[in-house]
């Protein structure tokens, strides 16, 4: 009862860059900027970013974001010259969060002297900053626009660390992850995952952030799985017949998708849990990989986002509507209300009814 299954919808943007234009159309609703060159990017901010801004401002990390494959690049854009990358080594994205600025609830306060000095230096380059910004054109604006974000983000993570932890009870340190070794020269996706999607709920559940974007791998990843022939890509293309190994591969990936929806289910919160208080977003890259379709798009969604939602159904639509109803959906689940979504074709101005409560 905890997922609602979406079929028949259609990434209505242009289909100029295999493997890139479904998730810009679904996850920005407009079509990818620079379709033809070597600089292919997002022209919105991703709807991880649309949400980071509104509901991340009082948690350390406005947004975090990890990868499963090593090497992966995500699809979390700020804006076209701002892409947020994932962390893909686990041991480094818990030294991240769970390092030396972390603290339990019931820990002793931070007394760090270098806080005090890195907000004075801050300080600093945010005057330079203004002052300099009265001097430059419209683009440059933009460019030192999204420098002030970072900064910004700098200064609130240095309050964070400095303030009492909230009374989480779900909230504990997790034991320090290794980095899983390869196995054959592969890597093992599945302890990987299984790393992540541990460290990713406990920094849900201890309020270290209220976005998180999990990439498991990008859309030509040409990943080598167990009992594979060949990478995961190359085999969508060339495997004939019923795609046996594909099909494997796609199983394998869900079954790491339903850990991490246990791992959430697991932490009381509340008269629920975790996953009752979430929304999760699962969806890919196209729908069918031999030929880069991005109608019958995948689109999943676990949680009910504190009850705005409803699932336990599958609704599937016979009129092939435009994606992009799912993200407007979502925002407005999150009390990000916004009465339309998308540019083009991407653009709508209504939900998925069937979800919404």
């Amino acid at each position: 009862g905890d997922i609602a299954l979406l079929t028949g919808f259609e990434v209505r943007t242009p289909n100029d860059v295999p493997h890139l234009s479904g998730p810009a159309g679904f996850l920005s609703g407009a079509a990818i900027l620079n379709p033809n060159s070597d600089h292919q990017v997002f022209q919105n901010p991703s709807l991880d970013q649309v949400l980071a801004q509104e509901i991340g401002g009082n948690t350390r990390f406005r947004s975090l974001e990890v990868g499963i494959e090593p090497g992966t690049r995500g699809l979390s854009y700020i804006g076209p010259e701002s892409r947020n990358p994932p962390e893909c080594d686990p041991a480094l994205f818990f030294e991240r969060i769970f390092g030396a600025g972390f603290r339990a609830p019931g820990d002793t306060p931070i007394v760090d002297p270098t806080l005090a000095l890195r907000r004075s230096v801050l300080d600093v380059v945010m005057g330079n900053v203004n002052e300099l910004n009265k001097k430059l054109g419209t683009s440059d604006k933009v460019r030192v626009d999204m420098h002030l974000s970072a900064i910004r983000d700098l200064e609130l993570r240095i309050a964070r660390m400095e303030e009492d932890p909230p009374s989480l009870a779900a909230c504990v340190r997790p034991e320090a992850p290794s980095t899983p070794p390869d196995i054959e020269g592969r890597p093992d996706m599945r302890q990987r995952a299984q790393i992540m999607a541990e460290l990713s709920v406990m920094a849900y559940a201890c309020d270290l952030t209220r976005v998180l974007s999990y990439y498991y791998a990008d859309g030509v990843s040409n990943c080598l799985y167990p009992n594979a022939t060949a990478g995961h890509h190359q085999l969508t293309h060339d495997e004939p017949g019923d795609m046996p190994q594909v099909q494997a591969i796609t199983q394998l990936i869900m079954e790491d998708f339903a850990y991490y929806l246990k791992a959430l289910r697991a932490v009381p919160e509340g008269d629920g849990n975790l996953l009752d208080n979430s929304l999760i977003l699962g969806t890919t890259d196209v729908s069918y990989a031999r030929t880069h379709q991005i109608d019958e798009y995948p689109i999943l969604l676990a949680g009910r986002a504190g009850g705005a939602l409803r699932t336990g159904f599958h609704y599937r639509s016979s009129t092939k509507e435009n994606a992009s109803e799912v993200p407007l959906s979502i925002l407005n689940a999150m009390g990000v209300l916004r009465d339309s979504w998308g540019q083009g074709d991407g653009r709508v101005t209504s939900g998925v009814g069937a979800l919404e409560l």
